[in-house]
């Protein structure tokens, strides 16, 4: 075998590998893809609305089309601003009657624990003496009666609210942690299924801070 031969050899064998690493990238690079557009979502925090969970800057994965339960914390697109994107909790379910009374939630009827707010409870507001676990009394029927409501129901709903005081079928109501400053269900309405994007799964950064959920 002469040289001529064994160069001509020892190229097309890093030719090759070099194919190889380029098909295995691109198909890496695809599964990627898919898996963050079907299955997961990838999100920043932007604001105050979820303190002290969780801080502006932080960054999220959540799982698309997964089972939405009480409590859990969910990207959803905003009512009020195209392309927006809210991050908020999960307080009432489709259905569902509630009730706020002293910084209480009640759901038919019945008290729920919310021990995301613990820490919030002892946190004011810059330059007031408000804490962020401060929620206004309301009730469905309460809410259906301001301006922003009337623009985000149609007729039938608004009906529905103020005749069973309950939670639009197919809705959830969704509040943020830093419940003084959340714009959240108290004024843009309740959230549709399909404008849920996903539920959070995992913090991942800032790396001090990496959690799952």
């Amino acid at each position: 075998m002469t040289d001529k031969t064994n160069k001509k050899e020892n190229n097309e064998s890093w030719g090759g590998f070099f194919r190889d690493i380029v098909i295995i990238w691109a198909v890496l690079m695809g599964i990627f893809f898919l898996l963050f557009h079907f299955v997961l979502s990838n999100d920043t925090v932007s604001g105050p609305s979820m303190q002290p969970t969780f801080q502006n800057g932080d960054r999220l994965i959540s799982i698309r089309h997964a089972q939405i339960k009480r409590g859990e914390v969910v990207i959803v697109k905003a009512p009020d601003e195209p392309s927006a994107l809210y991050i908020k909790r999960v307080i009432g379910l489709p259905g569902e009657k509630i009730v706020s009374k002293d910084n209480q939630i009640y759901i038919n009827g019945k008290k729920i624990a919310q021990p995301w707010l613990t820490k919030g409870k002892d946190m004011i507001d810059n330059g007031t003496d408000t804490f962020y676990s401060a929620t206004q009394n309301f009730t469905m029927k309460s809410l259906a009666r301001s301006r922003q409501y009337q623009q985000f129901y149609t007729k039938s709903q608004l009906k529905y609210i103020n005749k069973t005081n309950r939670i639009p079928k197919g809705t959830y109501f969704v509040m943020g942690d830093h419940r003084s400053v959340s714009k959240d269900s108290r004024y843009i309405g309740t959230i549709k299924r399909k404008n849920i994007v996903g539920v959070v799964k995992l913090r991942y950064w800032p790396l001090n801070q990496i959690k799952v959920y």
